[in-house]
Formats: C-alpha cells, sequence, structure tokens
C-alpha cells in the first residue's frame, strides 16, 4: 500500500474487480483514475491469485499515483475467512462469490469495509478525462450509471427474478455502483436463490441482473449520464464501423471536455489507450459539480417481452450477423 500523510476517513472508498490479464486497458483506467481525481482515494483491488496480487502490485507502483492516494491489492482466498464467517448460513451468496469473477464485484467489497461504510465500485474499463468527484454515496440505496439500452442477460435468468415477484430497474449500467456495506444480506441470499441459486449460469451479466434488482428493493437513483457517460453502440457508429471506421475515429465524437467517466464497454474498451496516445490533451478541465440522481426505471415484463421480440426480429432478419461487433 502507498503512503499517504491524509486521514483515512477522508479517502473515498473505491473498490474494483481486476485481473491482469486486463492491464491492456485497464491501465489506462487506472492511471487516469489517480491523475484526475480532485478527492483522496483509498482503491481496494480484489484479484484472484498471490501471483496476481503481486502482477498488479508493480502495475500499479509503475503508475506512481500521488502520495495523497491509498491502494492495496487483495487475493481472492485472502477473504475466504471473512466470508465463512460474514455468509455464514448463506449458501447462495457463497455461492455467488464462486461463480463467475465479475460477480465478486458484489460479494468481496461486503467482506472488505465496515458496516455502514461507502463502496464505490468500479469497473476496469472506466476512464476519467478530466478533474472530477466522485458523486456522495447515499445512506441508502444505490447509484448506478444510465444507458439506453437494457443489457440484463440471460433472459431465462430475467424472467425468473420476474416471476418470483423481484422488481428489476431498467437502463442499470455497472461501470460505476455506490452502495454502503450492511445491507440485508438475508434478502440478498434468497434473491440470489430465487435466481438459481449454485446452477446461475456463469455470465458475467448476471451481475447487472443483480444490481437491477437490488437498486429497486433499496432504492437510490441514476448517476447524470451527461457527467457518467456509457458508451452506446448507436446504428450510426455501427454502420461506420462496417464501412473501415477505426476506433479512434469514433471515439473522436464522444463528449471527452464535459464528461467526468466514459465507461468504454465492450469494444471501445480496447480503443481507449491508443485513442488517448493520439490525443493527449483530450479532456484537463474540471468537472468538480455534483449533480442529484435521477430516480430509477422499473423494466416491467411486458416491456421486457417487447424488447425481447424486437431482438428476436433482428436476429431473424441477420442484424446481427451484419453488424456485430468487432474490437480491433
Amino acid at each position: 500500500m502507498t503512503p499517504s500523510a491524509t486521514p483515512a476517513e477522508q479517502h473515498r472508498q473505491l473498490y474494483m474487480v481486476l485481473s491482469p490479464r486486463s492491464l491492456n486497458y485497464a491501465h489506462s483506467a487506472l492511471e487516469s483514475l489517480f491523475r484526475n481525481s480532485a478527492a483522496a482515494i483509498n482503491l481496494h483491488l480484489v484479484t484472484d491469485t498471490d501471483t496476481d496480487s503481486v502482477t498488479l502490485a508493480e502495475a500499479i507502483e509503475d503508475i506512481a499515483p500521488d502520495p495523497r492516494h491509498r491502494w492495496s491489492v487483495t487475493a481472492q482466498a485472502d477473504l475466504d475467512d471473512a466470508e465463512a464467517t460474514l455468509f455464514a448460513g448463506f449458501p447462495n451468496l457463497r455461492a455467488f462469490r464462486h461463480g463467475h469473477p465479475c460477480w465478486r464485484k458484489v460479494t468481496d467489497p461486503l467482506l472488505l469495509s465496515a458496516p455502514g461504510e461507502e463502496m464505490v465500485l468500479l469497473d476496469p474499463d472506466l476512464y476519467f478525462p478530466n478533474r472530477f468527484l466522485f458523486e456522495p454515496t447515499p445512506a441508502r440505496g444505490l447509484s448506478l450509471m444510465w444507458q439506453r439500452p437494457n443489457c440484463l442477460l440471460p433472459p431465462e435468468i430475467v424472467r425468473a427474478a420476474m416471476s418470483s415477484g423481484i422488481r428489476l430497474a431498467r437502463h442499470v449500467d455497472i461501470g460505476v455502483s455506490h452502495w454502503r456495506s450492511g445491507s440485508d444480506l438475508e434478502w440478498l441470499d434468497w434473491m440470489l436463490g430465487k435466481l438459481g441459486g449454485s446452477k446461475l449460469p456463469r455470465v458475467m451479466h448476471v451481475e447487472a441482473i443483480v444490481w437491477s434488482a437490488i437498486a429497486l428493493r433499496e432504492g437510490g437513483g441514476y448517476l447524470d449520464p451527461n457527467l457518467w457517460v456509457c458508451w452506446h453502440r448507436t446504428q450510426a457508429k455501427r454502420i461506420r464501423r462496417k464501412f473501415g471506421a477505426s476506433g479512434n475515429s469514433i471515439l473522436a465524437s464522444e463528449p471527452w471536455s464535459t464528461m467526468k467517466c466514459f465507461h468504454g464497454g465492450g469494444e471501445a474498451k480496447w480503443w481507449i489507450p491508443e485513442f488517448m496516445a493520439n490525443h493527449p490533451t483530450t479532456g484537463g478541465n474540471d468537472v468538480l459539480d455534483l449533480r442529484p440522481l435521477r430516480p430509477f426505471i422499473e423494466l416491467t415484463p411486458s416491456h421486457y417481452e417487447s424488447e425481447q421480440r424486437a431482438k428476436r426480429l433482428l436476429h431473424q432478419l441477420g442484424y446481427y450477423r451484419v453488424f456485430g461487433a468487432k474490437s480491433a
């Protein structure tokens, strides 16, 4: 952990589940976070193995964050004792923790934090182009990013939630999630059991369903999408890619000068390092205002099935085959 002269209670408490295999794009994300956070941060990295911990520690040391920031790296096994204690009697929570690695973004911060402590949860494909402040973490409930499409997958798990009376939020982007430790673990375990428990398919998108359910259970709202921007593969962008436009040229249209954060989900995450190398003066402004949350919007069964019918029609027409994503 890096030394810091700032009292611990003044640090924003950040968490990121990260594998060294993601460093080819996450290095840019981490560097921008440490460089542009106007507040002192304490970044807790959670990874798989002790070897991974060493690799990540070396990567952070290479970035050389400002000494006002703190950071640490924790391997999965380091939290097994805490899991056995905190999640005792909650078999679905324990099974979820050992499912897809991305799912540990839900479980492991709970094992590392004190009751009531904030947890600002970050994906590794975020980029912070301007000097910024994280929004306040609500006393209760979630703050989540907003995105236009519905990415709740797979459909059978969404339907399992709805058939069990579990309400879900639409437009959920989980690139940045604010939460507080000390939530209702009994309800979390029940909810995970209704979704499938130990039989949940190990698909990373299940995590979004879980956050969507927590959102409507505990309240909160969406971060302002003008400041917290989620990559959206619009039809225009799909057509440009089809005709050979580079990721660099497509990213150039994003509102870099006015955003706090860009979530480069999907193909965009692979473009960001090169784009930033080619556009070193992008951003660099102060975007420090704090804006209120926007109310969550519920995903109703009728709306969901309407979306699914539209997706099936597009699939039958060959739309996804023609306009599928390309990473390069």
